[in-house]
């Protein structure tokens, strides 16, 4: 292949971790700034609403989670079918380009309007650029292995998102709340930028490869997929509608974790660093373990993963309201944490296992639509249900229905992992 990412016929491209473990890794890293950019709001941005902007409302503190939920849900959709016409490379470097003013917008924002607008712009890097590298990865990787590469990717975005969490409740500590804590984000986007645009290959041509391996039929390879034979695909096939329930409802209970959790813990006395452990530890544990998970579920399967994550995750975010002191709030939100992590890269290899190669971007795209759609739908209800019940009770139906969306992908969901893939991860355990 060549510095532009075209494919020479004369000498096939080899898939699999192993073959492509530089492109892989600089991916894995690009992720990890990605994920960087989401932490800049973790223990702030909810801050900054109460005590700079005077703000009462849950629902308009929430507002900024509801314009990047319904941003990025879109920017997921649009992205995952361009992918597939234009390639990967160009929407990603497109998407740190939109990731450069949103830092620079939220530590000089005169009003809060320019939080929320700074959040459309996060919001469309991050269903680009998250969704690019995603993509590259399964492109890279081919069809084993597929739970692996997930979760390093996961990994590599959350293990950041929770330390530039941690990192900015210690700058906010020291410095205040504003501009100190937002530097970080102004070196993040320059650095994904600069690795993007000068080093990162197109990888579209290994999924062509990857069709061609299954012995996709000439007419159907290389022709991308119309959004709406996905999206009614989606509704269709069990493992898809799984997935993207479980998708919704994830991200669903995270923007509630995102945008109440800090004012629940500030509310009981807590001090904005301890604000800040508590809320570095949830994406922390989530990002380190989805290590494991993933691999694991190469070899156990992605169904019960899913759902038994989802039922950890409820357990956690109950015990939030059932406990009381800082140390016992921290093993919740770890807890939560492990749930998700057993949840988050399974659901994206079980939609790797069912995206036709030709159609994978779309597939990818359509799916991180519901999921991300959670964050707006958990914005407006936690909102409405905080300002009504309290916070509380917010936390506790959020709960629920997450241990409701675990009983749907138990009852409905069709495992989607082979049985002879499974048994190959079990008998080879390195990567291919």
């Amino acid at each position: 292949m060549t510095s532009a990412g075209v494919l020479n016929p004369d000498r096939p491209l080899a898939l699999g971790l192993r073959a492509n473990w530089r492109q892989f890794t600089l991916l894995v890293l690009i992720n990890g700034f990605v994920g960087g950019m989401v932490g800049l709001e973790r223990t702030v941005v909810p801050l900054i609403a109460e005590q700079e902007f005077g703000l009462v409302s849950r629902t308009v503190i929430l507002s900024f989670i509801l314009s990047f939920g319904v941003v990025k849900a879109f920017s997921n959709l649009v992205t995952g079918g361009l992918s597939d016409r234009l390639g990967r490379k160009p929407l990603l470097v497109a998407g740190w380009l939109a990731a450069l003013p949103a830092p620079l917008i939220i530590m000089w924002a005169p009003s809060w309007g320019w939080i929320v607008l700074a959040n459309v712009l996060i919001g469309i890097s991050q269903g680009l650029c998250w969704s690019t590298t995603i993509i590259m990865k399964i492109d890279l990787v081919g069809p084993k292995r597929r739970g692996l590469a997930m979760g390093l990717n996961e990994f590599a975005g959350y293990v950041a998102l929770s330390l530039v969490a941690l990192a900015t409740g210690y700058l906010a500590a020291a410095y205040g709340l504003r501009p100190q804590p937002f530097l970080i984000g102004v070196a993040l986007a320059l650095a994904g930028l600069v690795f993007s645009a000068w080093f990162v290959r197109e990888t579209r041509p290994y999924a062509r490869q990857e069709g061609r391996l299954q012995g996709a039929s000439e007419g159907g390879r290389g022709r991308p997929a119309r959004l709406v034979d996905v999206l009614l695909a989606t509704g269709r096939d069990r493992a898809l509608f799984s997935a993207s329930q479980a998708g919704l409802v994830n991200n669903l209970n995270d923007g509630m974790v995102w945008g109440l959790l800090p004012l629940f813990l500030a509310g009981a006395g807590l001090r904005v660093a301890q604000i800040g452990m508590v809320a570095a530890v949830y994406p922390g544990v989530w990002g380190v373990c989805q290590i494991v998970t993933g691999a694991l579920s190469d070899r156990l399967g992605r169904k019960w993963m899913i759902a038994v994550g989802l039922w950890v995750q409820a357990v956690g975010i109950v015990s939030v309201v059932l406990v009381d002191g800082f140390v016992f709030w921290f093993l919740a939100a770890a807890l939560m944490g492990l749930g998700t992590a057993l949840v988050y890269p399974t659901l994206l290899a079980a939609v790797g296992d069912v995206a036709r190669p030709e159609r994978r971007g779309a597939t990818v795209g359509v799916y991180r639509f519901w999921r991300d759609g959670g964050y707006a739908i958990g914005a407006l209800l936690a909102g409405a249900l905080a300002d009504t019940i309290g916070i509380s009770g917010t936390i506790l139906v959020i709960g629920a229905l997450t241990a409701l969306s675990g009983l749907i992908v138990a009852g409905v969901m069709a495992e989607t992992l082979p049985d002879a893939q499974r048994l190959d991860a079990v008998a080879i355990p390195k990567a291919s």
